[in-house]
């Protein structure tokens, strides 16, 4: 839990950290350049010390396990862009979060992403606010994401939860125990989701949802499951003030001042090299540009001659199938996580593929049921203007572009966008009949497709030294830029089960 909640006296200095003057997030941002050595200096200097209050310092280097924090964007040197989204992010959340940092280098994206995140969690809608903020609990839990269950505690909390639902599910509302089930199929087995359970939590008498209710529920639960894939995906570090994020050892002082040990400088100079933690070899150097001539060799291809359409369903079950046998090894550490069980029923409930054991479950044909002709109207008719706040988030994402791959200028990413997108809708049983599932063998290597599912499906397993090894030379943001699209990939193949299995009970 942060510590806004728990120690009243350390508030004193993290009021400038967190902004909790809401309308001065602007002055603040103008007045503060935000560096971790600045605002402990402040904390030193403001609280008493004859309290005998103890200084906290960072446990880590910057928002993220996985970037140095001299490669990501650094707060004080943003554009006049990235300065608007870092107030409104301050503004809306009362803080300035390392996810937000992290997708900064993405600003049209974040700029998306808060606004949609903000709608739902604040704006006039069907849930009352602590409910939505304990639908995120119980989101991120499924994946153990003890950094998204922290942040909505303490906004549980803050706008009047009941603290004894924080003690565990079976605490909470019935109405709000009901969405248990659907919850953990969302964030694990999408495709089982039918209209029977849809009925239930519409028809369970006094504790019954109504299908506006239902749609908002929906849209948190796949937002925060597709979060807790980012943050584990990009490797967000807890802020200073929250659990895991901050130590009260004092460091081994030797020849440096107060600022060298409350920035995190322990008197070793950090090395940076390439992304992947070692010199940039001509190995990973070689790979990009085998990538990129795999791109132009398939375009020529297309140019040449199409596949049949049966030929076509041939590579996407192929593909499916082969997607089972992509997985990571058990023992590898991840991020250290604290024990969220108690906020979600079922805890051995966990992804599953689709065909193990000869259980077939049927193709998802996007041409019968799709975003863009059946779900995209579905939501916005019952949840006004979130749909539409959902469609933009998908389009950034799926079509953000710079034309870069690592070193190389004027490039056209279309075709490696699209490989990554239908990958992960692939792993969920869609298929787009247009498009060759063929490609996706081609242009992403193992080490990629075991990063890509693990963070899609058991985000929780990820590691540095999964994210380390695909696409060695290619920049962080690009990285960043891969996890975007799963986020929303993820989202949406989420989106497409839950609203037909709706659209289904409707009809």
């Amino acid at each position: 839990m942060c510590w806004r909640t728990a120690d009243v006296h350390t508030h004193i200095s993290l009021i400038l950290y967190q902004g909790h003057n809401h309308t001065a997030a602007g002055s603040v941002l103008n007045s503060l350049s935000w560096t971790p050595c600045q605002n402990m200096l402040y904390a030193e200097f403001s609280v008493n010390q004859e309290l005998g209050i103890r200084i906290p310092r960072p446990l880590g280097h910057g928002p993220s396990r996985f970037i140095p924090e001299k490669e990501t964007i650094q707060v004080g040197n943003e554009d006049a862009m990235m300065h608007a989204l870092f107030a409104e992010s301050f503004a809306t959340l009362g803080r300035l979060d390392n996810v937000t940092l992290v997708m900064v280098f993405h600003p049209q994206y974040l700029e998306s992403f808060l606004k949609t995140q903000h709608y739902l969690l604040q704006m006039d809608g069907p849930l009352p606010l602590h409910y939505r903020h304990y639908i995120g609990i119980m989101a991120a839990a499924r994946h153990q994401c003890s950094y998204l269950v922290n942040l909505h505690v303490n906004d549980f909390l803050h706008v009047g939860g009941d603290p004894k639902w924080l003690n565990g599910l079976e605490n909470a509302p019935q109405k709000l125990q009901n969405l248990g089930e659907l919850n953990k199929m969302l964030a694990h087995r999408p495709w089982l989701i039918t209209k029977e359970h849809i009925e239930q939590l519409l028809k369970t008498e006094e504790n019954s949802w109504s299908l506006a209710e239902l749609i908002h529920a929906v849209v948190l639960l796949t937002h925060y499951h597709s979060l807790a894939s980012f943050t584990f995906g990009c490797g967000i570090s807890p802020e200073i003030d929250c659990e895991g994020g901050h130590t009260f050892r004092p460091p081994s002082v030797s020849n440096y001042c107060i600022c060298d040990i409350t920035n995190g400088y322990h008197g070793v100079d950090e090395i940076h090299t390439s992304p992947t933690g070692s010199i940039p070899s001509t190995e990973s150097v070689c790979e990009v540009e085998a990538l990129m001539e795999k791109m132009k060799q398939l375009q020529e291809c297309r140019d040449e001659e199409e596949a049949s359409q049966e030929e076509m369903a041939t590579r996407f079950e192929r593909e499916k199938r082969e997607s089972m046998f992509v997985c990571s090894s058990e023992d590898e550490e991840s991020a250290p996580t604290r024990d969220v069980s108690r906020h979600f029923e079922d805890t051995s409930y966990g992804y599953k593929d689709f065909s193990r054991h000869g259980m077939h479950v049927p193709t998802f044909r996007v041409q019968d049921y799709s975003w863009e002709d059946h779900g995209y109207s579905l939501v916005n008719r019952l949840y006004p203007d979130v749909g539409q706040l959902l469609d933009e988030k998908f389009h950034i994402a799926y079509n953000l572009t710079y034309n870069t791959m690592a070193m190389h200028k004027d490039v056209d990413t279309s075709m490696l966008r699209r490989a990554i997108w239908n990958y992960i809708h692939c792993m969920f049983g869609i298929r787009y009949d247009d498009y060759d599932y063929g490609e996706i063998n081609q242009l992403l290597d193992r080490s990629f497709k075991v990063y890509i599912k693990t963070v899609v499906c058991t985000p929780e397993k990820t590691t540095k030294r999964m994210y380390d090894s695909f696409w060695r030379q290619f920049e962080h943001s690009e990285k960043v830029h891969v996890n975007l699209l799963l986020v929303e990939a993820r989202m949406q193949a989420e989106l497409l089960y839950a609203l037909r299995a709706i659209t289904r009970y409707m009809t």
